[in-house]
């Protein structure tokens, strides 16, 4: 028995039909526990399946879940890591890696918000969870710079530049001619450490 497939006008054989009904089930139940039970209620790759399942709707995407997760090591360094390294995964295209991406940039935004909306020196601990959503599994060392105000609000985080597994240049000069042109009144300088995932270096200098 053949069906019509909507997009191409082509058939599918049976037996995939089957698996697109099945699968149709699957994302369902899962569809359901994430209401009922919210974001707990679902294991990693069943995250990661569902969202890939949004993108690439005709398909079974736990495997490429799966697949994801054991080449970088977990749902966060999947989200840390970068478009081209999604890519050269088999089965992800420009929209699939862009349902991965989007997640991660709705969630450094809503961080970044939190350590915004207050001094940096009174809201200390989400500023360590922004840094390490964005800096705690990257493969290379990452160097950024926090400009605050005189009552250490944050005014700018500048990316100043990606390294190597274990260092990452940072000139000086166009620091401290940065902070001026900013009105910075204090840095505090971020580096990450690639071989102890989740270790960030803050180090804070003061202006006056």
């Amino acid at each position: 028995r053949l069906e019509p497939q909507r997009e191409t006008g082509k058939t599918l054989p049976e037996k995939d039909l089957k698996t697109a009904h099945d699968g149709v089930g699957h994302r369902a139940r899962l569809r359901q526990r994430l209401a009922d039970g919210g974001g707990e209620a679902l294991h990693d790759h069943e995250l990661v399946e569902y969202l890939l399942a949004l993108a690439i709707p005709r398909r079974d995407t736990k495997p490429l879940a799966k697949a994801l997760l054991r080449e970088f090591g977990g749902i966060g360094g999947l989200l840390t890591a970068d478009w081209q390294a999604i890519g050269r995964i088999p089965g992800m295209g420009d929209t699939s890696i862009a349902a991965i991406k989007i997640v991660q940039a709705a969630m450094l935004r809503t961080l970044r918000n939190e350590v915004a909306e207050k001094p940096v020196l009174a809201s200390w601990q989400a500023l360590l969870d922004y840094l390490r959503a964005d800096m705690a599994f990257l493969s290379v060392e990452r160097v950024r710079v926090l400009h605050l105000n005189g009552r250490n609000m944050l005014i700018r985080d500048e990316h100043m530049g990606d390294g190597s597994i274990d260092q990452a240049a940072i000139y000086t000069r166009e620091v401290i001619r940065r902070a001026i042109d900013l009105g910075s009144a204090a840095l505090i300088l971020v580096h990450n450490h690639p071989t102890t995932p989740l270790f960030i270096t803050l180090d804070h200098a003061q202006y006056h």
